[in-house]
């Protein structure tokens, strides 16, 4: 799963998005052509990243913790983490490849960058279609605006999105058409490599959309379609028996699996019995529990049960602890700087997580010069603690807990995974050393959801998927506090980081973006509404033997090994029926493999 995630999933889904003015086809005129100096580009000559050995054929079994609390992809209670599984089945005009980072084709054959530096052309590829077998063409990007900027959709991030970045979408024929941005600005691509949105489905929209299309199944571009669901039980998705780009150079040998079907399973306890048994094909044993401990069992050690711990190196999840400034308790940043310096996050990753883990020390590290590598995330230190409380009239009260006007420092820490309440655990023990006193809230995943995005958390545990470069606006900027259904769930509403975010988001030039980047870091540390807890710049995973993986198992950017679906880093796995067959009749016969243990280190991270 992807998007919006409770420490549950961390898997890399890049999310481009834009805005712009349609330009109708009767619109035209013969004067606005194409200008004839501008060079198509394309690109199938970056390395393929499949395996030519796999196979098509087989399900998938696969678990999630609950079940969405709606299709849609935009509007209320959309942004949960299964909306990635919807998403992932969209394709773009152009993608990115995992590993060089370079533009690929998606349903754009061809590209090309104007001289303003600020519009970009396609041509689309006519063979094209969307689910319901109808053409994709430039009309379906032109409605996306006015699909975007519908107040009727109910999504505030994506009216202002699609509004401000773009300056129109020029439809030049049914396969051609431009993008031009509001100015000019570096990764141009990243902003307009935008997704189609079939006219021919929605028509015009009304005040009935988020109601209407609440369990609509919408019509998309890629190799999966969901194909039937069990509300609260199960989703499955079917691959398209005709894929129009099956046999694309960068999805040749990819999306293999005929089937796949997640079963919500509310308790990751429970998930691992199932995956014992057979009944799920793999699990995520990213936890040390289940990598150190719990895979010492037999289907292991017959070899029935293969274990991977590949590295990547990519962006990294804003995992941490949310404060909500909007509480009574968290407006004074002297007791915000408190309750970072109350957090024995080393503590965690030493007795819990035995040393596996890495400190994560600010919300965006893994973007490159965009990075700034001289924060450091605030370490526990009674003092400090100590002098920050003082500082703001607070005094030790009964059980030693900091009070001051008849309030304590008590506070609700929401989360959703029972698998982190060993470390939160800690974290309340240590904290009562300093004197905050930490209520462990564990909610259902889309309960704990719905509390945070509405805003009514004090603490929230969770953390954000990551985009190829840093997103602030959403997050940080006060146009997005104090109302719900945002994502500035710390409520953060200051003029300077304001101001800062603007320049980032206007500013044309790389090297100035970069500077404002490492300010605003500076500032959301200086905030203290965010405490870094920890960074997990790898995947490890167990699935049965009959599951297939190519001989690099996975892309930098890979964030899961047997992720289905994405056009940038999904669908490398194959079913082997063969290999089924036999591990089937050993484990009848109780006869044994080689146990197999694998540990890829193709793409670690340098500093590591």
């Amino acid at each position: 799963m992807k998007g919006f995630h409770l420490f549950s999933f961390n898997t890399l889904y890049l999310i481009i998005a834009v805005a712009f003015l349609i330009v109708p086809v009767d619109s035209m005129t013969l004067a606005e052509e194409i200008p004839k100096d501008i060079k198509w580009l394309s690109n199938t000559h970056d390395p393929v990243f499949a395996s030519p050995d796999a196979k098509k054929g087989g399900t998938l079994h696969s678990a999630v913790m609950s079940f969405p609390l709606t299709f849609r992809v935009v509007g209320p209670d959309s942004n949960s983490s299964f909306r990635s599984a919807i998403l992932s089945n969209q394709l773009g005009l152009i993608g990115i490849h995992p590993n060089t980072e370079n533009i690929i084709p998606e349903l754009a054959t061809h590209w090309a960058f104007a001289k303003d530096k600020k519009t970009m052309y396609f041509r689309l590829n006519k063979k094209a279609r969307w689910s319901d077998g109808k053409p994709v063409t430039a009309d379906d990007f032109a409605y996306t605006l006015e699909f975007m900027r519908s107040k009727h959709i109910v999504a505030p991030w994506y009216n202002d999105y699609y509004t401000n970045e773009i300056e129109k979408v020029v439809v030049y024929d049914d396969y051609t058409l431009a993008v031009v941005a509001t100015k000019a600005q570096p990764d141009l691509h990243l902003r307009i490599g935008l997704n189609p949105t079939p006219r021919h489905f929605y028509g015009e929209l009304d005040n009935e959309f988020v109601n209407k299309y609440n369990w609509k199944i919408v019509p998309n571009t890629g190799p999966y379609q969901i194909s039937d669901f069990q509300k609260g039980k199960l989703v499955k998705f079917k691959r398209k028996k005709e894929w129009w780009a099956t046999n694309l150079y960068y999805f040749k040998n990819r999306f293999n699996v005929d089937k796949v079907i997640y079963t919500v399973v509310r308790d990751y306890n429970i998930q691992w019995e199932y995956f014992k048994k057979g009944k799920i094909d793999i699990f995520d044993i990213t936890l040390p529990k289940y990598w150190h401990a719990k895979t010492k069992m037999l289907s292991v050690e017959n070899g029935y049960i293969n274990k991977i711990w590949f590295f990547n190196d990519t962006q990294r999840s804003g995992q941490g602890m949310w404060l909500n400034q909007d509480k009574e308790i968290f407006k004074d940043k002297n007791v915000r700087y408190a309750f970072a310096h109350a957090m024995n996050i080393n503590k965690v990753i030493k007795n819990v997580l035995r040393n596996d883990y890495y400190r994560l020390e600010h919300g965006f590290v893994g973007y490159s010069r965009y990075s700034n590598n001289n924060i450091k995330a605030r370490r526990f230190d009674l003092e400090q603690v100590d002098l920050y409380m003082k500082e703001s009239g607070w005094k030790r009260g009964s059980g030693g807990i900091w009070e001051k006007d008849e309030k304590r420092f008590s506070v609700n820490v929401s989360y959703h995974f029972d698998e982190h309440t060993p470390r939160l655990v800690v974290l309340k023990e240590e904290a009562k050393k300093a004197g905050i006193k930490l209520k462990l809230q564990k909610l259902d995943q889309s309960s704990a959801y719905k509390k945070v995005i509405e805003k009514k958390h004090d603490v929230a545990w969770m953390g954000w998927s990551t985009s190829l470069r840093p997103q602030y606006w959403e997050h940080f900027h006060s146009v997005n506090a104090h109302k719900p259904q945002t994502n500035n769930i710390t409520n953060t509403d200051d003029p300077e980081m304001d101001r800062l975010v603007d320049a980032y988001r206007n500013s044309l030039d790389e090297d100035e973006r970069i500077g404002l980047s490492l300010k605003i870091q500076e500032k959301i540390h200086e905030t203290g509404a965010f405490v870094p807890t920890f960074m997990v710049p790898y995947v490890r995973e167990a699935y049965w033997r009959y599951w297939k993986l190519p001989d690099i198992p996975g892309t930098k950017m890979s964030g899961g090994l047997f992720d289905p679906f994405g056009s940038a880093t999904g669908g490398l796995f194959w079913f082997d029926k063969d290999e089924y067959d036999k591990t089937k009749a050993a484990m009848k016969k109780k006869e044994k493999f080689a146990p197999v243990t694998i540990i890829d280190e193709t793409y670690k991270m340098k500093s590591l």
